[in-house]
């Protein structure tokens, strides 16, 4: 806002300038604003404009859902190709369900990123199946299926390959999740397009405050990067920037297996709970190795929760600010995985009862293994 309280939107994307909110639409440092109050002559880029405009970097904002729902409106009325970007890790959390509602007949192609997290183990195949399976459960009929790694490069070449085909001479609009990767995905892109240059942003659609950016493509259309949707019910919205960092995975996911009786709890971290109410059982856990898996009786893991929580059971850091956990009974009929959304999941054998106590907020659910 200016002194005399008129807004400002940045030149790039259209969206309105605020100094409050680093991760949302719009955002400029304080004394970005305050040079530009003393001399309008400059032109004023949010964010994540200048980062495009000067070093052909998108760095993603947050928005809620009811403003995803008016950029999926404005994009409904347009021609183009949907990619969406979900999170193999955390396919449950980053999935949008009733995509395809909101955005018409378009053409939806899944990417799945982090796949550089996977085991060897995992039968990718079988995984790209599993995918479609589960777009269509959730009102998505995509046109195809990739997994990808936007971190190492791997599959970029097919992707692009697949965008072409599916596009037809139209603009892409890139939609998913925050925590997805989209925006490193969409970096690589720009990379791996050396002719891409002196890019400049544009909004498609005038006046709207969603922090839209539009990468020109040699055929006078776009690839257009959209803000990453806020799912509040993952775990990582629940966590600052240091416990957020603590549970990501940064390289291949390894197994952790434990050989369990009657009556045994595993912590995961002070992050979530699992009580083990089968006589015996073998399990498998699949979260980012750094995270404490600490194994303790059942009957004493109230009395160490909150004995050393903070401490012993780390993140979270600062206690005062978690939520309490809440507990969810399941019963697998077959060889399954519990996930929490935006942590991880444990493998559990057929005909197992498991207690899974999760913060507030934070969604679990059991689903076929995929491993």
């Amino acid at each position: 806002m200016t002194e005399n309280n008129e807004a400002l939107y940045c030149i790039g994307c259209g969206a309105k300038i605020q100094t409050n909110n680093p991760d949302g639409p719009g955002y400029v440092q304080p004394s970005t604003l305050k040079k530009y109050l003393a001399d309008d002559s400059k032109e004023l880029l949010c964010k994540r404009c200048f980062r495009l405009r000067n070093y052909n970097e998108i760095t993603d904002v947050d928005i809620d859902d009811d403003d995803f729902l008016k950029l999926l409106d404005s994009i409904s009325s347009q021609k183009g190709l949907i990619v969406n970007v979900v999170d193999i890790f955390d396919y449950e959390g980053s999935v949008i369900p009733g995509l395809q509602r909101f955005v018409g007949d378009k053409n939806i192609l899944i990417v799945g990123n982090k796949v550089d997290l996977l085991p060897h183990s995992v039968n990718q195949n079988k995984l790209l199946n599993w995918i479609q399976q589960k777009s269509k459960e959730n009102g998505i009929k995509s046109v195809d299926q990739i997994m990808v790694s936007a971190q190492t490069g791997t599959n970029i070449d097919k992707l692009m390959t697949m965008i072409e085909k599916y596009r037809q001479g139209q603009d892409v609009y890139v939609v998913g999740t925050t925590n997805t990767g989209k925006s490193t995905l969409i970096n690589r892109i720009i990379s791996a397009n050396s002719d891409v240059k002196d890019l400049i942003t544009t909004s498609r659609f005038p006046g709207t405050t969603l922090d839209q950016i539009d990468i020109p493509l040699d055929d006078g259309h776009f690839l257009i990067d959209t803000p990453g949707i806020i799912h509040k019910y993952q775990l990582a919205h629940y966590l600052d920037e240091k416990e957020l960092k603590a549970i990501t995975p940064k390289k291949q996911l390894r197994p952790s297996t434990f050989q369990l009786r009657d009556g045994q709890t595993i912590f995961v971290a002070g992050l979530a709970r699992f009580d083990f109410l089968d006589e015996k059982t073998n399990v498998v856990f699949y979260f980012n190795q750094g995270l404490v898996l600490h194994r303790t009786k059942t009957v004493n893991a109230d009395e160490f929760y909150q004995k050393h929580l903070g401490e012993i059971l780390n993140p979270p850091y600062d206690v005062t600010e978690f939520p309490k956990l809440h507990q969810e009974e399941f019963t697998s009929h077959r060889k399954s995985d519990i996930v929490i959304y935006g942590l991880g999941w444990v493998t559990i054998p057929a005909n197992c009862k498991v207690l899974v106590h999760v913060p507030e907020g934070v969604r679990v659910a059991m689903r076929d293994a995929i491993i």
